[in-house]
């Protein structure tokens, strides 16, 4: 059976090869820290369950201490030269998005057929088996296509790595954090203070809350789904839906949405905002946050209005 181990070993293998083209890579005077902290992304792939919780613990404080004291950094030596890009650019056209959308596509297609074979595919986890085998398959028609010499994928997929650095694993990081925050009980702190501010009887003063907390933890935390268990613990469960009999699908839907407006606001939320300046090289780093803060603030309007006049029918 295909299970997420089959995942884990296929990106472990990835960061693995990251860590050992940063180690021969002599022209880039950090390849030992680049090495070392793919290599160890790498361990956490392949070896995550054998080392345990204190294990893992002490693995992510070594990134922290790699990224922290600041050696990491990109080298030159596989940049494509600007004139051969412009050429292939021109040669092989809009056709080349077509690679890339091979993922999604694959990823969706075995989201809704792979659950019809249980004996082949875990079918809790085909959403990232179908994500995984997108990949390979984009990988394989890449090749066929445009012939590009085998070390090609690796060698550019750790330029972009390494371009991007740390920031790519700080939203598995957040998520991390949500989840210890919620274990921790912050949820009901926070709960605690919150509905000292809201009017009693208030029901818009618990969705303003709520949906205003989503987005603010959002923007702490830079994911939405760290900052949903802390919030659901701290409003949406104990006001929305038991005291004022909000839908529970409604709430927690749309309460999500009201998260990525966070999202599209922070720094913190790396993935979505900070790897595509570093992939554009915008000169600000934070043009992607200033460009959508127009967009973010008054769609979280809406769906605080959306929770208000929906969920409470």
């Amino acid at each position: 059976m295909i299970t997420l181990t089959w995942v884990y070993i296929l990106a472990g293998g990835a960061f693995g090869a990251f860590a050992l083209v940063n180690l021969a890579d002599k022209s880039n005077p950090r390849r030992f820290g680049n090495a070392a902290f793919w290599g160890l992304m790498a361990a956490s792939m392949w070896a995550g369950d054998w080392l345990g919780n204190f294990g893992n613990g002490l693995l992510v404080l070594a990134l922290v201490a790699i990224a922290g004291f600041g050696v990491l950094g990109k080298a030159n030596s596989d940049e494509i030269p600007e004139p051969i890009k412009q050429e292939r650019a021109s040669h092989y056209g809009n056709g080349l998005f077509a690679v890339a959308l091979i993922i999604p596509a694959t990823a969706l297609a075995g989201t809704l057929l792979f659950k019809e074979f249980p004996a082949v595919f875990d079918v809790k986890q085909v959403t990232l088996i179908s994500l995984a085998l997108g990949v390979l398959l984009a990988l394989g028609v890449g090749f066929a296509w445009l012939r590009a010499a085998p070390s090609l994928p690796l060698a550019q997929g750790r330029r972009l790595m390494d371009s991007v650095g740390w920031a790519a694993i700080l939203p598995q990081m957040l998520a991390s954090l949500g989840a210890v925050f919620a274990l921790a009980g912050v949820g009901d702190v926070v709960g605690g203070v919150v509905q000292l501010a809201i009017p009693d009887g208030s029901l818009l003063g618990a969705v303003i809350a709520f949906g205003l907390g989503m987005a603010l933890f959002t923007m702490i935390m830079g994911n939405a789904f760290a900052a949903f268990p802390v919030m659901i613990a701290a409003i949406g469960m104990p006001l929305l839906i038991k005291q004022y009999n909000g839908d529970p699908a409604i709430v927690c839907a749309i309460g999500m949405l009201a998260g990525f407006c966070g999202t599209l606001m922070t720094p913190m939320a790396a993935n979505f905002n900070l790897v595509p300046a570093a992939l554009l090289e915008l000169k600000d780093e934070n043009a992607v946050v200033k460009a959508q803060v127009a967009t973010a603030l008054p769609l979280l309007a809406v769906n605080i209005a959306l929770i208000y006049f929906l969920a409470f029918r």
